[in-house]
Parts: structure tokens; C-alpha cells; sequence
């Protein structure tokens, strides 16, 4: 099984991670700018033959703790993948992955909590499974949306709905508020369906420093085509210069951290 996983980065300029199965890019930058503290993960791991695995966390409660509930997200997912015997199914290790750090956060009193979300693929299809804010694009090569996850907030339940439309969400005074995350005891986890992936097909992974400082839009014209390098530089770009206040929305600063994955055409 090959692995990686980041923690406490600043990596503004997307790395790219080898996989046998397709081109896959990392990006993160801390809300607050240079030897500010990250309090993004993210990993990758490959599953010899039947499967590759993404994930991105958000971790909450401020300084350390909350970068330390990201990385406990990582660690154990990659625990419940390393012990996963080759050819079962994905669902369970990662269902797993998510009650485990979801007790030990709630165990270990600090009040610290952490997003997650995390792609499977294999043979030709994905499947999302997530819990918070932090969220999943797959996006085909004309711009067409082929699955998005739900924001697990006022604001996202409110756009799901027809409340809201998704560009009021920017600068909505509730846009900061979690209905759901690890390290709560009425943790939810929302499993998507199975879905065809396509040669051209491209998954984004993004914390909310991402999804809130871009338009939906511009998102998808950034990823839906080219050179992963290049859609994650521009979405680095584009995050930045919203919290800076030069965006086309109402920026706040955040963690920005960024996971692309194209398969290969073989794949």
C-alpha cells in the first residue's frame, strides 16, 4: 500500500503525488499566511490494485488541538486501511476510520473536533462519505457536475432546500456554523452513491477555506479541464486573493487545502 499524508502545511504550489491510477495534486496554505498554524490534513493512499483512497479534514478548537483532530482523522483512516485485507470492500474501513477518531475526539474532553471527507475509487466508479463542511467536487471534462457533497450547515441544509442560493452563502452571517463533525456524539456520517468515473472526469477535495472564498462557477471552470498544476495554482490564486479582499466574493481567511485527482485513461 503506498501512502501520504500532509499535515500543518504550506504548500501553495500543488504537489504532485504519484498514483498508478491517475494524476492527483495537494495543495494548502494557513488562513492567517506564512508560519501560521494549518490546521488542515489531507492523505492519499493506494490500495495495491483494487483501489485508491482521498481524504481532507478540517480540524476545529483552535492552535495545536485542532490540527491534532485533523491528524487523528488521517491516522486513523490509515490504521482501519492498513488493516483492510486486499479485495473487500472500502465501505467499512472507512466507516470505521470515522467512529474511531469520532470517540477518541469525544473521549478526550478538549472540546477539539475535525471535518472529513473522503473519496473512494475503484474500478471505474466513486463513492463520497463525509461529515462537516469540508466537501467533494467530481466535475467532467464540459463542466458537468457528476455528484457534490452537502455542506453539513445552516447555510448548506438552507441552500440544499432552496432557502438560499449557493453565491448568498459568502457572505451570510451563519456561513461559519457546523450542524455536524467528529468529536460530537450525534456525529452523522452521509455515504454518497456509487458513481461512474470517466477518464476525463476530475474530483476536487476542499476544506471550507476553498469552497467559501470561490464561486461554484469558478471552481468548475478552474477544474474541469488542463493541467491539474495549473487548476490547482489557480485555485490557490483565487482563494487568496478573496481573503485579501480582491475577490469576487465576501473572503475570509481560512485554511485552504485542496486534494485534485484525474484517473488514466486506463483506469
Amino acid at each position: 500500500m503506498l501512502m501520504r499524508t500532509f499535515e500543518g502545511c504550506n504548500e501553495p504550489l500543488p504537489v504532485l503525488l504519484d498514483t498508478s491510477t491517475g494524476e492527483c495534486r495537494f495543495s494548502s496554505v494557513p488562513g492567517d499566511g506564512e508560519g501560521a498554524e494549518n490546521e488542515d490534513a489531507a492523505g492519499v493512499w493506494e490500495l495495491a490494485s483494487d483501489g485508491l483512497v482521498l481524504a481532507l479534514a478540517d480540524g476545529m478548537g483552535g492552535g495545536p488541538e485542532g490540527g491534532e483532530a485533523a491528524a487523528l482523522a488521517m491516522a486513523c483512516l490509515d490504521e482501519r486501511l492498513r488493516d483492510r485485507k486486499s479485495g473487500n470492500p472500502l465501505r467499512t474501513p472507512i466507516l470505521d476510520a470515522f467512529e474511531a477518531a469520532n470517540e477518541a475526539l469525544c473521549a478526550g474532553g478538549k472540546g477539539s473536533g475535525t471535518t472529513l471527507v473522503v473519496v473512494e475509487v475503484a474500478a471505474g466508479s466513486f463513492r463520497t462519505y463525509h461529515a462537516g463542511d469540508s466537501g467533494a467536487l467530481v466535475v467532467g471534462q464540459r463542466g458537468r457536475v457528476h455528484h457534490q457533497t452537502m455542506p453539513h450547515s445552516p447555510t448548506g441544509y438552507a441552500v440544499a432546500a432552496g432557502v438560499l442560493e449557493p453565491d448568498q452563502v459568502h457572505d451570510h452571517e451563519d456561513r461559519h456554523y457546523l450542524s455536524n463533525c467528529l468529536g460530537s456524539v450525534d456525529l452523522r456520517i452521509e455515504v454518497g452513491p456509487k458513481r461512474a468515473l470517466s477518464a476525463r472526469d476530475t474530483i476536487l477535495l476542499a476544506s471550507d477555506g476553498v469552497l467559501d472564498n470561490m464561486r461554484r462557477e469558478d471552481l468548475i471552470e478552474a477544474i474541469r479541464r488542463g493541467p491539474l498544476e495549473v487548476a490547482g495554482t489557480k485555485i490557490v490564486e483565487a482563494t487568496q486573493a478573496a481573503m485579501e479582499g480582491r475577490g469576487p466574493v465576501a473572503g475570509h481567511a481560512d485554511d485552504a487545502t485542496l486534494l485534485l485527482y484525474r484517473p488514466g485513461a486506463g483506469s
